[in-house]
């Protein structure tokens, strides 16, 4: 196992990225790139595996609005940035580097080989033989006042994520993208009060079968579009609508348009697949995507990647880099 090297504070490495002898400063068996739940679960397994590993972080988690997160057996209800802390501690344990930056370029290292040369901010390169990509995504919000600002308190966007802990309280939900409706009907799983605002929609573009669903489900329809939301001593009471009507509620939620950072893995040639919610890469079980040697996992391969299957996402994609590594020296043993 590899020597950490570097300073460390804030749970990241600050240094050189020389080791004690085993490879240079720059050569590594992956990097992977992004430090949340995938990168770091990913980073985990690899490290365990003896693999000398780098985990590039921009420090953009998802999830850093909420002041929880759920449906984690054994870590419900913690913290995301006590979750991230948790997760750098372990892996600094198996020798596995952190570094805070980001990945400006990617490139292959000639045709027919899946080494890589990864270009860090600062215009620092380092090369690896096998790549995670676990980029994540960006939440593009509706722009309503207060809608930013009040996002992952008491305006939402996952029930599940979120609904135990405002149960039973008048909800609002704001027309925002073509899922807005399954939204609604989800929501009210968690309340029966539930006021869906049409905002820019028109009541026309709702189908038959939309109306009845939201009829059976107890779901108020209320035409007009919301023009900012009423905050009080820090909380969210109602929503004020353009003809000036305000409507009481203590919970808004919104459907944010995805913005995969797929840039790295579009360079590299990979296939995306056009999905409602944003392109993101074609991969197989493993994550590994149609570049040889490049795997994806977390919230770069999909808008619904919770943090569990993120996490399990990165253990997939890592196991299979340390068989695919082991068979690849193997062979080339043999061969020689």
């Amino acid at each position: 196992m590899t020597e950490k090297s570097g300073n460390t504070r804030d749970g990241f490495t600050h240094g050189t990225g020389e080791t004690d002898g085993t490879g240079t400063g720059t050569d590594y068996d992956v990097v992977v790139i992004g430090g949340g739940a995938a990168g770091l679960s990913a980073a985990l397994v690899l490290g365990r595996a003896r693999l000398r590993t780098l985990v590039v972080d921009a420090g953009e988690p998802r999830n850093a609005p909420s002041p929880h997160m759920q449906g984690y057996l054994s870590r419900d209800g913690m913290s995301p940035a006590a979750f991230l802390a948790a997760g750098r501690e372990e892996i600094a344990g198996y020798g596995v580097e952190l570094l805070a930056g980001r990945v400006t370029d990617v490139t292959r290292n000639g045709t027919g080989t899946a080494d890589f040369a990864v270009l860090l901010d600062g215009d620092r390169t380092v090369r690896a033989r096998r790549l995670i990509v676990a980029t994540g995504l960006k939440d593009e919000l509706p722009a309503v006042p207060g809608v930013t600002e009040r996002f992952g308190r008491d305006v939402l966007h996952c029930p599940f994520c979120h609904g135990w802990e405002v149960r039973d309280q008048p909800f609002g939900v704001l027309a925002s993208s073509a899922m807005s409706v399954h939204q609604a009907l989800m929501v009210s799983r968690w309340s029966k009060d539930v006021t869906f605002f049409l905002h820019t929609v028109a009541e026309e573009e709702l189908s038959d079968q939309d109306l009845r669903r939201l009829a059976a489900a107890g779901v108020g329809v209320v035409p007009g579009e919301v023009t900012e939301l009423i905050i009080e001593d820090d909380r969210l009471t109602g929503v004020r609508l353009a003809d000036g009507s305000v409507h009481a509620r203590s919970v808004l939620y919104v459907g944010p348009r995805p913005v995969p950072r797929t840039g790295l893995l579009e360079r590299l040639g990979a296939e995306l697949s056009e999905t409602p919610l944003g392109a993101y890469p074609v991969v197989d079980p493993t994550g590994l995507t149609s570049v040889p040697g490049v795997w994806a996992a977390g919230n770069a391969i999909g808008f619904a990647e919770q943090v569990v299957h993120a996490a399990s996402g990165g253990y997939r994609a890592a196991a299979a880099i340390v068989g695919d590594l082991l068979l690849t020296d193997l062979d080339a043993a043999v061969t020689a």
